[in-house]
């Protein structure tokens, strides 16, 4: 019997550490073949190119899709997905793959639901069903209504797909790759590396030794013309809080020059003198220096996901991750200098939080990887049910 051949399509640097664990287990089963696919931001210096990350963990890249126009406004996302639709579906006719799998809900992923589903490509969606507001609502859910194999993170995300109309036996709660690697952390959680001496990085050589902050602040795309504006709100209070703080540079959807100008700008100006900044960490790495933290500051999906199965205090900002299922480590609030200070001291403060497995218990890869071994996946929805 031929082998299964499955094409995972990375578009983004955080996508990686998402779906990381399932690259794994799908490479290594005897009745599946990996297509690995990097494409979009994922290539791209300025946000932190992964693919030497990719390449280094043994996996091999079979084509590289360039496809990200600048601007980081609407108009170029929107040219950005239009041009990814054009160079995947020559990608998938090359490569003939038996599915197509497209990870979670960032603007640029529903080209490759497009492009696969457009070719009759079977198209695998993992983690549909949530809820947060903004554009990545409306391409997550775009994404599970071409997929015809759903593998979602938890159980609320499991009924959510079924109610919008999917077959209740090709959807699967699987939780979330990145999990797995939470769970390694969470057995192992030493700091075993110095991140200043490893990644370099920009800024003041911090005592982080004592204890550290780590922000992660990316824009909105339905607020992009106040991304600016948000970051140095943020800015503000890391600065006035004098703690000494990671800082991650934002991703690339609209409003990411916003931010990017802002933290420039306050960085030249202001002088910060306990803030460190980095474009990227290998996954691993990332969620030793969380779980080592005082507090994760910003919008991020990893203080939703990761920290909540790691126990981190979480100050969550905006409106960016509206309505996600969280756990007990997130406190919410708005972009206000005094609103955030009071926010981190009070999880800094907090005496104990406690573990949650909303998004998967660290066996998420493997069950994923057995499930595409072993469904019958069709390109159509015309199946009684």
């Amino acid at each position: 019997m031929s082998l299964k051949k499955i094409c995972v399509v990375v578009t983004a640097r955080p996508s990686y550490s998402r779906i990381k664990t399932a690259l794994s287990a799908i490479k290594n089963h005897k009745d599946l073949e990996l297509q690995l696919v990097i494409a979009g931001s994922a290539l791209l210096g300025r946000y932190g190119n992964a693919v030497d990350f990719i390449e280094n963990d043994g996996f091999e890249i079979v084509e590289k899709v360039f496809m990200v126009l600048e601007g980081e406004n609407p108009t170029s996302m929107a040219k950005t997905t239009g041009l990814g639709v054009m160079e995947l579906a020559n990608v998938f006719f090359k490569l003939k793959p038996d599915a197509v799998i497209t990870i979670a809900d960032r603007f640029e992923t529903i080209a490759t639901s497009i492009a696969a589903s457009y070719q009759n490509i079977p198209l695998i969606h993992i983690q549909g069903g949530e809820v947060t507001g903004n554009i990545d609502e409306k391409v997550r859910h775009a994404n599970t209504k071409l997929a015809d194999l759903h593998l979602v993170a938890s159980e609320e995300a499991k009924e959510r797909v079924i109610k919008m109309g999917e077959n209740p036996k090709m959807v699967f709660n699987t939780g979330c790759p990145s999990i797995d690697l939470a769970k390694d952390v969470k057995d192992n959680p030493k700091l075993d590396f110095n991140p200043l001496k490893k990644y370099g990085g920009v800024g003041e050589q911090i005592n982080w030794e004592e204890g550290y902050l780590v922000v992660m602040q990316h824009p909105v795309t339905t607020e992009y013309n106040s991304s600016r504006k948000d970051v140095l709100k943020t800015l503000e209070a890391i600065k006035e809080l004098n703690i000494p703080t990671f800082w991650f540079w934002p991703n690339v959807d609209a409003g990411a020059d916003g931010t990017s100008n802002g933290i420039r700008y306050f960085r030249e100006v202001y002088k910060p003198k306990n803030i460190h900044f980095f474009k990227n960490m290998e996954p691993k790495d990332f969620l030793k220096l969380l779980i080592n933290s005082k507090c994760l500051i910003g919008n991020s999906s990893v203080g939703i996901r990761e920290c909540s199965y790691l126990g981190v205090p979480v100050v969550n900002i905006g409106s960016r991750q509206n309505n996600r299922q969280r756990g007990d480590n997130v406190l919410d609030t708005d972009y206000n200098k005094t609103s955030i200070i009071k926010a981190v001291e009070n999880r800094i403060n907090q005496k104990e939080i406690k573990s949650k497995t909303i998004y998967g218990d660290g066996f998420s890869g493997i069950k994923i990887a057995e499930i595409i071994a072993n469904t019958n996946i069709n390109f159509h929805k015309t199946i009684e049910y």
